[in-house]
């Protein structure tokens, strides 16, 4: 996973770099991390998870600034929902939607690290 993390970390750093402040790779060992932060500029920050069993989840987590979280996972606790697993998170935990998101990682990453552009747009 180590390799996803870190082309992970340079797509964000070099493609997203109007709105990414620095990035991390957390827990775990240094050799085999358990999730990638990514820092943005406004103050918030993403996380993404994945695993090897093609789990995953992009958790951007605003609550400190706006008081919104957006979630994009395949956990499987939604079955109500048409994408089930895939789901998403739109602004509150309880506000789950269908997810059309792709799903190859990288391509994933540039997806939402795009929504997240375009929505920090708005509160410009």
């Amino acid at each position: 996973m180590l390799l996803t993390y870190k082309a992970l970390e340079d797509i964000a750093r070099t493609d997203f770099s109007d709105i990414v402040k620095d990035t991390a790779l957390i827990g775990g060992k240094s050799a085999q991390p358990n999730k990638l932060r990514i820092y943005l500029k406004e103050g918030s920050f993403l996380d993404v998870w994945l695993s090897d069993e093609d789990d995953y989840s992009f958790h951007w987590e605003q609550r400190a600034v706006r008081g919104l979280v957006h979630r994009w996972d395949n956990a499987p606790d939604h079955p109500e929902i048409e994408t089930f697993p895939h789901h998403f998170h739109d602004g509150k935990e309880g506000n789950v939607k269908s997810s059309g998101l792709n799903t190859e990682n990288i391509d994933a990453f540039k997806e939402v690290l795009g929504f997240i552009r375009n929505t920090l747009k708005g509160y410009e």
